[in-house]
């Protein structure tokens, strides 16, 4: 090849490569170029008092004049007597100077400037940040992890990589953000109203909600890893990888064909999850990385498990995958079979308020003699107990903050007493389900779990009342759905099945009605909302379903103004936040954001990996075969049934202890708050002696314990 062909063709590679270091290069060349020349015809033609200082000086007038045109005065004193050929010449190096240098110079680096901000915005340059929280991927339930770290109490990063949609994703945090923001400000300022003017503005300063969270978003492919090198993702604090949310856009397509393709497995998730987990576990990665992981079937869940014993490093790449149906499933379970759960569940899987909390401790540790001594000394936390995790024994807590946890306070109850009843059983559990989700069969395998543990075993019972189930279940649904889940035949416990769609308002009713009547005692309905629908058409269903209880209750009020609107418990799932006001105008208290809990829980896993070991065991009754109440769970229970008789007004901190040494030592109970009617929720957090308790026999105490 002639050397002229290979300058050529080198020349065209750089150009292809290098565009922008091309042109610089030519800038460079052309202008050092055009000054010599200057120089020389400035040199040859000004003059000899000009000549004599050198060709230096040349160069130094020629680049002054290209600068700044009256500097041709230092070449030419006086134009009158100045020759007129340096005069043109210096005109002309001048006019030709602002072209190449000038012109050219500002040109690249506005250009320069403009590529810089079009790739900062494009998300093309790298980010030297650490102790961040990265999400990948984006779903319903991604703003509301970030919108949950507005509670943290210090400032937090925040990286989210998605393949396209930045735009509408920087608005939607922003928007959840500042209603969260405007809410909690509203609220406070309510509660400072009646402080007067100087104490109140004082108090707001202090206490007001502040937004501290720094949100980057960013496009690009999850499991590229120059995208994630780019995002700092081996300094990460905790990375967070997102499932799929299905959305039935066309739905004339048939749902069932949908919801198949759907469960069959999502192997992005897989893949992304392969990358990070190299990544985060390569040495000169961050320690103590936390990988959390969303998953929405079985298939996904095992590879995901595959991946967690081939690439988990423990003390640097942390992996916990959350098993979002199921988790929710049991949530949904839980709340119909004690609806006051939602109230709980919504203080303490929040970073706002009463948490969960956890600590290291002594693998040797017995529950009952360290929860005597911690209470002894401590009147801010409450012990609950320990349990073994992949990093060792961890014991948990309930505290405001995780600094009361070390609090250290004398703590001395005095001789108070109470009694509990030794033959307590939870009540029959009558529950009517109005529509259905993808998650419907999760919520079914958590009535089994229950009944597994409460079903009755007193022979005398069973006899009396034709059976041991503790549950009694009606589901209403339309025929497709029907036909999808068996018709529900597999259930033991679901006595009736009422086949009618959503727009069949009297046979919904009349079931309801008969329900209630042949139930004895309380009744509730939990109302599911369809996710398997396009995303206009979300709530729309349960939003129908509670109309139409609402009437039911109202027409039975009408005919009873004595009858007991708490009799019948309302909860409501919906799927869109903002159709929570539209709920809560018909007085409901149980509103069940779902995505909601699992974003919670999503952002205190991120903080402390072994909180998902006690989440996953409360969230699940011992089930058949195993060990009879080896775990403890949250227990909603009336004060009537639970204790002898209804304890005499207290503190916190003596109502705590008494009720945990007046209970047995194969089923120890520690109260942590409890429930009035109407609704409102009291957890013993902060100084427990401050908190003082008046129970009444309609309340209901929250306990923690094995039954």
């Amino acid at each position: 090849m002639k050397k002229k062909n290979r300058i050529r063709e080198w020349l065209s590679v750089q150009i292809a490569k290098r565009p922008a270091t091309v042109i610089l290069a030519a800038i460079f060349l052309l202008n050092i170029c055009f000054f010599m020349i200057a120089a020389v015809v400035i040199s040859n033609l000004a003059p000899e008092t000009l000549e004599n200082r050198g060709f230096g000086a040349s160069v130094y007038y020629t680049i002054s004049m290209i600068l700044d045109a009256g500097c041709i005065g230092l070449v030419v004193e006086d134009v009158g007597k100045a020759n007129v050929s340096i005069i043109i010449a210096c005109i002309v190096v001048a006019v030709i100077g602002m072209i190449t240098f000038t012109g050219a110079v500002i040109g690249y680096i506005t250009n320069y400037i403009s590529d810089f901000i079009n790739s900062a915005n494009k998300g093309e340059n790298k980010l030297y940040v650490s102790n961040h929280i990265v999400i990948l991927n984006w779903n319903s339930r991604a703003s509301e992890i970030i919108n949950d770290l507005l509670y943290s109490g210090h400032p937090e990063k925040v990286v989210v990589l998605v393949e396209d949609g930045r735009e509408v994703i920087e608005k939607e945090i922003e928007e959840r953000i500042m209603a969260t923001l405007e809410k909690e400000r509203s609220d406070l300022r309510r509660a400072c109203e009646k402080m007067g003017w100087i104490r109140g503005r004082s108090y707001y300063r202090k206490h007001m909600l502040r937004n501290r969270i720094t949100v980057i978003v960013r496009e690009g492919d999850t499991f590229s890893v120059k995208k994630l090198n780019d995002i700092s993702i081996s300094r990460a604090r905790a990375v967070i990888i997102l499932g799929k949310t299905f959305q039935n856009k066309l739905c004339k397509y048939d749902v069932q064909k949908d919801m198949d393709r759907y469960r069959k497995g999502n192997s992005h998730t897989v893949k992304t999850l392969i990358q990070v987990a190299e990544m985060t576990g390569s040495a000169d990665s961050a320690d103590n990385q936390k990988v959390v992981v969303e998953v929405e079937d079985e298939w996904t869940l095992e590879l995901a498990g595959r991946v967690i014993h081939h690439k988990e490093q423990l003390e640097k790449c942390n992996i916990v995958p959350i098993a979002v149906n199921r988790i929710l499933g049991q949530i949904l379970s839980q709340f119909a079979i004690m609806p006051e759960l939602n109230l709980v569940y919504g203080e303490l899987f929040s970073n706002k308020g009463a948490a969960f909390f956890s600590r290291k401790c002594d693998s040797q540790i017995e529950d009952i003699a360290y929860i005597n001594e911690y209470m002894k000394e401590h009147m801010h936390a409450i012990p609950l107990t320990c349990m073994d995790g992949k990093e060792g024994t961890e014991f948990y807590y309930i505290a405001e903050k995780e600094k009361d946890l070390d609090d250290v306070s004398v703590c001395d109850t005095g001789e108070y007493r109470v009694k509990v009843n030794p033959d307590y059983w939870l009540e029959k559990r009558n529950i009517i389900i109005l529509g259905h989700n993808s998650k419907s069969e999760a919520v079914m395998e958590g009535f089994n779990a229950f009944r597994a543990e409460w079903n009755y075993k007193d022979p005398e019972w069973i006899h009396a009342n034709g059976g041991p189930e503790i549950l009694n279940i009606m589901v209403i649904d339309d025929e497709k759905s029907m036909e999808r889940n068996g018709g529900y035949q597999k259930y033991p416990y679901v006595n009736h099945r009422i086949t009618a769609d959503v727009y069949d308002k009297q046979a919904i009713c009349d079931a309801v009605n008969e329900f209630v009547d042949n139930s004895v005692g309380d009744t509730s309905i939990l109302i599911l909302s369809d996710d398997l629908v396009a995303v206009e058409e979300q709530d729309a269903k349960a939003l129908t379903y509670l109309i139409y209880v609402q009437d039911i209750i109202a027409e039975r009020v009408e005919k009873n103004p004595d009858f007991d609107r708490e009799s019948i418990d309302v909860i409501v799932e919906i799927l869109n936040p903002k159709n929570y006001d539209i709920v809560r105008s018909y007085s409901i208290n149980n509103i069940v954001i779902s995505n909601r809990y699992i974003s919670k829980m999503v952002t205190q896993i991120g903080e402390k990996e072994a909180i998902f070991n006690f989440y996953s065991d409360i969230l699940t009754y011992d089930e058949e075969g195993g060990t009879i109440y080896e775990s403890k769970e949250l227990y909603v229970k009336k004060v009537k049934d639970f204790f002898l008789e209804t304890p005499k007004p207290c503190t916190a901190a003596q109502l705590i202890r008494a009720t945990y040494q007046a209970s047995g030592d194969d089923n120890k109970s520690i109260i942590f708050g409890y429930v009035r009617q109407g609704g409102e929720l009291v957890i013993f957090s902060g100084d427990q002696e401050e908190i003082w308790v008046e129970l009444k026999d309609t309340d209901k105490i929250i306990l923690f314990s094995n039954h």
